[in-house]
């Protein structure tokens, strides 16, 4: 072996060692050989499970520590369109290994998606808000009005292992004249701190037909808002709602977290807006009821192209805010993680996972210093799989 070969191994077995280091206890392998798969793990590959595709992750660890790992299940191919299940797989080790493909709510010929779960802080129950149109309508044709798009919740309360119903909140939660609406996509937020603690916030947005004095008449635009639930998901209120007119800013997927000061930030992709760069920000000091700015460009993620992206608070007061998203402004490839030391008001890359094609993420805290990365991922294209990847971030 060359010395050069010699440093790449130690080196490499370093970044093993802290990776692996800071998993939770009950996730830790027994063997070196299984320290090195459980470093990453693939619960979904296109093809398997009788799904053509999965597309839309999203992740939560809930009180007793199991992972749900949620996506759509997509019967026709990649496309958003169609005969397409919210399914689920658990794991009880940390991600390193997943239980049975299980469907949590069918389409059954019509779309069903946007998962964003949500672990209820007062209960240990998981609530699963998601939407659902036609299958035989795009999301173009429901924009102009030709199909409607509907708002779905679901609970568990035995740790994700079945779900109740879908229960239509449609009417509690958009307004008339909206055309397409989408939750998330990925974990909604439950606030712990300040006046609202217990309150679940679904981050979503919608589409509205552009006024009679537009510069773009007959088109729609996109704008924000919030969904929120004080009882567990049981009923549903709406929350903070953008202008949706301007064509500046196009508040399109949107993912939130709770800043250690009691403050919600919200992070949505820019939906072809005339804005430079590709991600929005913006926060609420009152539990996601009102902004206290509209969205406005965040530069320092001029890096990331037009995509979802997932943020996540880890806990401690001066923990960092994190977010995930690829890294190519021009193709949707190289995922990474960034961190902000303050609040969202600046964010610095972390680390590339991988310079392969990827899109869609969802973030979770797996332990003080460790997070799970959920993100779609492939060898030759973005959809060819939903990966589990474990990172160490420094403090």
């Amino acid at each position: 072996m060359t010395p050069k070969s010699r440093t790449l191994l130690t080196a490499a077995l370093a970044l093993l060692t802290t990776l692996t280091a800071r998993l939770p206890a009950h996730a830790a392998p027994a063997s070196a050989r299984a320290v090195a798969r459980c470093v990453s793990s693939v619960p979904y590959v296109t093809g398997r499970g009788g799904y053509a595709a999965y597309r839309i992750p999203a992740v939560v660890k809930t009180r007793r520590g199991t992972l749900l790992a949620f996506a759509e299940g997509r019967r026709n191919g990649v496309g958003d369109t169609g005969d397409i299940d919210v399914v689920l797989r658990r794991s009880t080790d940390g991600g390193c290994t997943w239980g049975p493909l299980t469907v949590v709510t069918a389409g059954h010929g019509d779309t069903r998606g946007n998962p964003a779960p949500v672990v209820d802080p007062r209960t240990g129950a998981v609530v699963l808000v998601t939407c659902a149109n036609s299958g035989k309508a795009t999301e173009e044709q429901i924009r102009r009005g030709a199909g409607e798009r509907r708002v779905f919740v679901q609970r568990s309360r035995d740790d994700g292992r079945h779900f109740t119903p879908p229960q239509d909140i449609t009417a509690q939660v958009k307004r008339p004249g909206w055309g397409w609406y989408a939750t998330g996509p990925g974990h909604a937020v439950a606030l712990t701190r300040g006046p609202h603690a217990g309150r679940l916030l679904v981050p979503a947005n919608h589409s509205v037909a552009s006024p009679a004095t537009s510069s773009r008449p007959g088109s729609r635009y996109d704008g924000g808002h919030a969904l929120y639930s004080d009882d567990g998901g049981r009923t549903w209120r709406l929350g903070f709602v953008t202008r949706a007119d301007d064509g500046v800013t196009n508040v399109n997927e949107t993912t939130a977290a709770q800043l250690p000061d009691g403050r919600l930030y919200f992070n949505a992709r820019d939906q072809y807006g005339t804005a430079p760069g590709n991600r929005l920000d913006t926060y609420s000091d009152d539990g996601g009821t009102t902004l206290v700015r509209p969205y406005a460009v965040q530069p320092t993620l001029d890096a990331v192209p037009v995509v979802q992206g997932s943020v996540l608070q880890l806990h401690g007061r001066k923990a960092p805010l994190l977010f995930s998203a690829p890294s190519v402004p021009t193709a949707r490839r190289a995922l990474a993680l960034w961190s902000s030391p303050d609040c969202g008001h600046t964010f610095t890359r972390l680390i590339t996972l991988s310079d392969r094609p990827a899109a869609y993420s969802d973030l979770v805290q797996l332990g003080p210093s460790t997070v799970g990365v959920l993100f779609e991922t492939g060898a030759a294209h973005s959809y060819d799989t939903v990966e589990f990847r474990r990172l160490a971030v420094p403090r």
